[in-house]
């Protein structure tokens, strides 16, 4: 076959929008291509038609819905991944790195396939970090005009409001860069950034919740509400008074080897009843 005809198949190639096929289908198609276009060259059968697969998969791409108690994953034809939470309750993703977010309802969050080489997020909404260090790889999340960069730590971004963007800083340091502005801003922990109407400011946020003499019970009722778990302790406990500082981002397992150590119980997590047993 001439290269013109062999190029004018492969442009057909190309062009063509894929539909589902069988194995054997797909085994009958290429036959009948190679037999035209290669008749001489049949032991490459096996490398090109991989390759021509590839070349197709790469350049039509491919879509698909992963939904699992409403929460959304899409891979789109830029090999990028959007998440998104169309629930009413918080979820959380693990990401590649094994940095964690946790979207609030209708956040979404979008990061390219090579996301460990190219740690940069984009979020719309609300959603609180908790990033894996990795010095070689900066952690950047955009959100509207705003660009949080940081190597270890945990924070809050608030994008929910048009042209206003809130960062709060939990643990860790982080720099903020906003478009078309030469200045940058270094968060320490309690400190929050303020975007609003193309302006900034940083001012000092409460990022401790302090329980001062109060009764175990009220403690659970916290982590019920916050974490979703419900605590079991035996009865004479309950109203036992203990006195903590938690930071509002505390991972529960922290949490729960505070309890453990004031109160002297061993704890036992079932996940699926979202229970927590002290004994």
């Amino acid at each position: 076959m001439e290269e013109n005809d062999i190029e004018k198949k492969m442009l057909e190639a190309w062009n063509t929008v894929p539909k589902e096929q069988s194995q054997a289908e797909k085994e009958a198609l290429w036959e009948n291509f190679a037999s035209e276009t290669f008749p001489k060259k049949r032991s490459f059968k096996k490398w090109l038609y991989s390759g021509v697969a590839a070349l197709l998969v790469i350049a039509l791409g491919t879509t698909f819905f992963i939904s699992e108690d409403n929460f959304q994953t899409t891979k789109n034809d830029l090999a990028y991944t959007i998440i998104t939470n169309p629930s009413s309750k918080i979820k959380a993703v693990f990401l590649p790195d094994s940095s964690v977010v946790e979207l609030e309802p209708n956040a979404e969050i979008r990061y390219a396939e090579a996301f460990k080489t190219n740690r940069r997020i984009e979020l719309v909404g609300k959603a609180f970090f908790k990033v894996r260090k990795d010095k070689l790889h900066p952690f950047k999340v955009t959100c509207q005009e705003t660009t949080t960069t940081v190597l270890g730590t945990s924070f809050t971004i608030n994008g929910n409001e048009k042209n206003t963007v809130e960062v709060s800083l939990f643990e860790g340091k982080v720099q903020m860069n906003v478009e078309n502005k030469d200045n940058s801003w270094i968060l320490a922990p309690g400190e929050q950034f303020i975007y609003k109407n193309k302006s900034v400011t940083v001012e000092a946020f409460d990022r401790f919740l302090d329980f001062n003499d109060t009764k175990f019970s009220e403690v659970f009722q916290y982590i019920q509400s916050t974490y979703g778990y419900t605590i079991k302790m035996p009865e004479e406990y309950h109203n036992m008074k203990i006195t903590l500082r938690l930071n509002k981002k505390e991972p529960l397992q922290n949490v729960v080897g505070i309890i453990s150590q004031m109160s002297n119980l061993k704890p036992s997590t079932d996940k699926k009843l979202k229970t927590i047993t002290f004994k």
